[in-house]
């Protein structure tokens, strides 16, 4: 994969507005390099709280909807929640069907089987609503593309309100666009062109979160039970892969925050069986700790084990479910692996712009994963299809120049079933279309040789002096971090290789002592890149000098690298080093 790395230089007066909000100037830089600008906009991200989220009443059909569940609870009709089986399903669910009970809702939930129902309502699980004397449908994380399965529900003679964040289908394009709204009684959902709510990333459980707000708000609760479920959103949030800017940025802030005090039995038995401190809790720890575990269950067995665990109260049945669920997320580690290094050597060869991989034996609930897996190996848009009980299906994962649903779009007549959003989407097509499906993509595709680098956006030099105990906890500010708000990444020119050791049970780890050209020197690792970076040595500078450098002598390799400053703790011995991301 081709890199082309950028040093950031967009201008302000750093000093002034170091001096004005009482940050150094380092931080004043990273914000302006995330075009965060203005007096509103730099206060929000360092002050704002949950008192700067948008009204739930800016949804359209948001009245609508609260005045249907208003009805439906003192009649005490039937309610069913269907969800969706990821994480951002399963907390909306969670969400949505804890806090309706506690309202007086006769409410029950629903959530799809990955591989016996696919994505989404389906007309078995409206029969079966439906038989079960279901009088309304209450949908999470999914509906808005479900315009034949709402109109079978309203043929029963139900009420539907459909929660989603989705993109809303479409025919046509730009003036002829013409979008596609299911028949249900409230819509409530940003992504329709005539919604008044402002912030239109945010996740599904965000959405039922500002439903539930709303109602709480008119049958005369307060604010506080709602304020509870912060912590789910917050997971959620990071688990979509949404990107952590304006109101969400605040919400998994405030979330990681809330997790602090939440006594939820049954995510904290999951927290204490994933070995987390809950008081140091960070968005990583929600993306690749507990997030995968909840997603295991969808993904192997079925979401409903994962819901169990969120509504229990007996911490008996929720260590077992906590214990069954890191197990799972192990075993689908150990698919994803094989699956994974399967994709990437079959993408070797493609000269493809847009990558279509058909792995038969890929179990097809982490085929999102695999293709997350081989985007990052080539930065290339990727689909991985996997037998299904009906033709093939698969999921994709794109970067930040190919807007993969609107591409979708473009070939829908080969597709039996699609949907997701810019960045990822699942489709479902006959096995004997593959061919043509990589194609017509390629054949679209107008993605260029330079889209295809990975761009490595540097937020400034900094001299290893410069990396002091004070900028490491400044940098904290600036947390959390993830998609659309990432780490800040420093770069080092003629950094000199004192002294190399390669460490860890599996030999993942490289260690360093680097010296720039002051003559300061600072410990350095590298996670995961071993082979890599070996291989980068060898062939520039020789074994030679590897040997000598192994040996802490003196040699002749020296590396522009880009790296975070952070801590080192060990038996009370603290100690500053930088971690470095990548090199040349």
């Amino acid at each position: 994969m081709n890199e082309r790395w950028f040093l950031q230089t967009k201008k302000a007066d750093f000093n002034a507005i170091s001096k004005k909000y009482n940050i150094s100037p380092i931080i004043a830089r990273i914000m302006r390099n995330r075009d965060i600008i203005g007096d509103e906009e730099i206060d929000r991200f360092l002050n704002g709280t949950m008192e700067s989220i948008s009204s739930p009443w800016l949804f359209k059909n948001m009245d609508k909807a609260v005045d249907i569940l208003k009805i439906k609870i003192s009649h005490e009709s039937k309610i069913r929640i269907i969800g969706d089986y990821d994480v951002d399903g399963i907390c909306s669910t969670f969400i949505l069907y804890s806090s309706l009970k506690k309202l007086g809702a006769n409410v029950d939930i629903d959530i799809p089987h990955r591989v016996d129902d696919g994505y989404g309502i389906n007309e078995h699980l409206i029969k079966k609503a439906f038989d079960a004397e279901v009088d309304t449908i209450l949908t999470c994380d999914n509906g808005i593309a479900a315009t034949k399965q709402i109109k079978y529900a309203k043929s029963l003679g139900m009420t539907v309100i459909v929660t989603d964040h989705h993109e809303i289908p479409y025919e046509g394009d730009g003036e002829n666009r013409q979008w596609i709204l299911p028949e249900a009684d409230a819509i409530v959902n940003h992504k329709q062109w005539d919604c008044g709510y402002p912030f239109k990333e945010l996740c599904g459980a965000m959405v039922a979160y500002q439903l539930i707000a709303a109602l709480n708000e008119e049958m005369g609760l307060g604010k506080n039970e709602v304020r509870k479920l912060l912590p789910y959103v917050a997971l959620a949030t990071v688990c979509d892969v949404m990107e952590l800017k304006g109101e969400n940025r605040i919400i998994v802030k405030e979330g990681i925050e809330a997790f602090k005090t939440n006594s939820d039995v049954g995510i904290n038995a999951l927290i204490k069986e994933c070995a987390l401190d809950k008081r140091n809790l960070s968005a990583y720890h929600f993306g690749f700790v507990i997030g995968p575990c909840l997603n295991a269950s969808g993904r192997l067995d079925t979401a409903k084990k994962a819901f169990e665990l969120l509504v229990s109260t007996d911490a008996d049945r929720a260590d077992e479910l906590a214990v069954k669920l890191k197990k799972l997320n192990d075993e689908r580690k150990e698919l994803t692996e094989k699956s994974a290094k399967e994709a990437i050597e079959s993408a070797k060869e493609d000269d493809n712009p847009v990558l279509v991989i058909f792995l038969k034996n890929c179990h097809e609930s982490i085929a999102g994963i695999v293709a997350g897996r081989v985007r990052e190996a080539y930065n290339k848009p990727v689909f991985i299809l996997t037998e299904a009980q009906e033709g093939v299906k698969g999921s994709g994962r794109s970067i930040e120049e190919y807007d993969m649903y609107s591409e979708l779009t473009k070939v829908k007549e080969l597709l039996t079933k699609f949907g997701g959003h810019k960045m990822a989407a699942g489709v479902s097509l006959k096995r004997e279309n593959i061919e043509l499906f990589r194609k017509k993509l390629n054949d679209n595709c107008n993605l260029t040789r330079e889209d295809l680098y990975l761009k490595v956006h540097i937020d400034m030099q900094l001299p290893l002096e410069y990396v002091t105990m004070n900028i490491v906890n400044e940098l904290k500010i600036l947390e959390p971090f993830g998609k659309g708000n990432e780490k800040p990444l420093f770069a080092e020119k003629n950094l000199k290789i004192i002294k190399l050791q390669i460490i860890g049970k599996a030999g993942n780890t490289i260690k360093l002592i680097v010296e720039n050209a002051s003559h300061y020197r600072m410990k350095a690792l590298i996670f995961n890149r071993t082979v890599e970076f070996m291989a980068f040595l060898k062939e520039k500078f020789g074994q030679g000098e590897i040997d000598k450098a192994l040996n802490g002598m003196k040699n002749s390799m020296e590396i522009m690298a880009t790296f975070y400053p952070n801590i080192n703790e060990y038996k009370g011995n603290v100690q500053i080093q930088i971690v470095i991301d990548r090199f040349c």
